[in-house]
This record gives structure tokens, sequence and C-alpha cells, in this order.
């Protein structure tokens, strides 16, 4: 089959490469060094599901009619992304892989004529240098189910099931907020410079993690989602821990990282800063504290951290654990 991957890094980089493996036709979109690399070198693919060497077609745009595209971008890239290659992508199938909440409406809007997939990927991935990505976590990735109609849905799953782990759920929705939870690892690492593993590690900074995570919960209770199961984070795991003592939580956060295993994560949004780009900070933290401005309420815990990482992007310094608590005890 003929598969267009638009954005491939870290985790379209993996998807690509894999499906590459698999045997299928695959063209991606990429720029700048990581470009030039795959152009001259292949894509190479190393860590949890193996190693290959993906020689496929690429370029800045599409230059040919797929049968499949998947969007792989940052969430803030994602509708220009679509618009820029729309010239392909009618009536083709779109699955987008995307963090936040706002990804298959604005995927829908940008291409009205193709039939929108959404995507959450579990597997943690890296990008290495140009030309290289990594698995470092594998995991499943979840495909949503919008209205009544699941066959799109079903038809990429088949597709994505012959080269890495693939669910189809309901409640997409609800899964799309499970995977926000697990995305407040993100921050404090793009914050410190640090891993999640370490950020975890430190007894401040965990506590910090905590403190989001279970501002995020309580957001996402009172708008009424009913949270879907992703990575053993359910509705009644994610309760208990809405209701628990600060200290009493700081075990989820601890979970979370050993899963990761042994191999420093340094979260997607680290891995933003440290190649100079814009993050998607606003649609992982920032949609925690837009969802709790939409029922009247605040998340000045995800609102800081949303703060601070762009203050990191702008100046272009991390900040010391000390100086990221101090920020932290002026938050009301």
């Amino acid at each position: 089959m003929r598969v267009g991957v638009i954005g491939a890094g870290a985790v379209g980089g993996v998807i690509a490469a894999l499906l590459d493996r698999a045997g299928h036709d695959v063209e991606v979109t990429a720029r700048g060094e990581h470009l030039a690399a795959i152009r001259k070198s292949g894509l190479r693919l190393s860590g949890g599901w193996g190693e290959h060497v993906a020689v496929v077609e690429a370029a800045d745009l599409l230059t040919r009619a797929p049968e499949l595209v998947i969007v792989a971008t940052k969430a803030q890239d994602a509708t220009a992304a679509i618009r820029d290659n729309i010239r392909l992508l009618r009536g083709i199938p779109v699955l987008i892989v995307q963090n936040g909440l706002d990804g298959v409406s604005a995927a829908a809007a940008a291409s009205p004529r193709s039939d929108v997939v959404g995507a959450l990927a579990t597997f943690a991935a890296s990008y290495l240098s140009p030309g290289e990505v990594s698995v470092t976590t594998p995991g499943p990735t979840y495909l949503g189910v919008t209205g009544d109609d699941d066959v799109p849905a079903r038809y990429i799953a088949r597709i994505l099931a012959e080269v890495m782990p693939t669910v189809v759920i309901s409640n997409f929705a609800g899964a799309q907020w499970t995977k926000l939870i697990i995305n407040q690892v993100n921050a404090l690492p793009a914050i410190t410079g640090l891993s999640v593993q370490e950020v975890v590690q430190h007894p401040g900074l965990r506590r910090l993690m905590t403190a989001s995570l279970r501002e995020a919960v309580r957001i996402g209770r009172a708008s009424r989602v009913r949270f879907e199961k992703l990575q053993g984070l359910g509705r009644r795991t994610l309760w208990w821990f809405s209701v628990l003592p600060l200290w009493a939580g700081e075990a989820l956060p601890r979970l979370m990282a050993r899963r990761m295993g042994r191999v420093p994560n340094p979260g997607s949004t680290l891995q933003s800063i440290r190649r100079g780009q814009a993050t998607e900070i606003d649609y992982l933290n920032g949609a925690v504290v837009r969802a709790a401005e939409a029922i009247g309420r605040e998340a000045p815990v995800n609102a800081l951290l949303v703060e601070l990482v762009h203050e990191v992007e702008e100046s272009g310094r991390f900040l010391t654990p000390d100086e990221v608590l101090s920020r932290s005890r002026r938050t009301p």
C-alpha cells in the first residue's frame, strides 16, 4: 500500500520505518537536516521494536497520491500541514496521531472530504539525531471511533496491526483525556532539562508533578469525562488518585516512570526544546487550563507549567529544581 506520513519525527518516523519494513510503499515529509539525512542514508529505527533502515521517499511535502495518510506532526502544526498537502488528501483516509483534545476535529475541518480517524500512540519514541529515531518503551496505538461509523478506524487498524500493537476503541474522547493525564510527565523535563525518571526521583519535582496530575484529573472529572483505560490508568484508578492526599498520590508518577524502564525518557516536549522547535505545551497542560476555564474553574498548577515551558523556550535556559519549586510556591 502507498502510505504518506506527514511529520516523520519521533512518532511518525517510527511508524514510517515499521510500515516500510512490512513492505509498504512509504513517503514521508520532513525538514532541514532530518530531511537531508533521510534522503542520503534512509530513516534509521532502533530500540524496542528492533532495528531497520527504511529507504523511503522524502520531501518537505507529499509528491504522490497515497492510499492512506498518517499525520504525526506536533499539534500546533497539524492544520497547516494538512492544508499544505490537501491536493493529495481529498477522499483519502487520514489518521491523525496527536496529543491533546482537538486533533480529530481540526483535521476534519482542514480536510473535510477525508475519513479522519484519531490515534493515540502510547509507545515512547525519541528523535536521536537527523535520520534516526528510537523506540524507548513499546506500547499500543489506540484508534478512535467517532460517531457510529467504525469502518474507517477498523480499516486503518488492520494495516497498522501488521507492524505494531493496535487497538480500536469507541470512547476516544475518554482515551484522549487519559492520554492527556499521561502526558503530564512532559512539562517538568522540558523546564529542567532532566529525564522523566530524574524528575520523578526528585522529591520536590515529584510532588509538583503529582499536583499537576491530580489537578488535571479533577478538571476532567468535573467536566464529566469518562476516562478510558490506557496503560493501566482508568476511571477507578484515576478517581482514587484524585481524592488521595498529595503524598499518597506520588505513587502514580513513580509507577509511570517505572513503566518507562531504565532508558532515560526525555519526553516529547523536552525533545522539541532541544531541537529549537516550538513545543505543544499549549495542547497538553494548556488543554487542562482551557478545560478548567470552560467550566468556570482554574488550573493554577498547569497554568504555571505552561508559563515555565514558554519561558524556557524563549530564554533557552533550563531552570534548576530549586527555581521551579520556588516559583511553584507562589501558585495559589
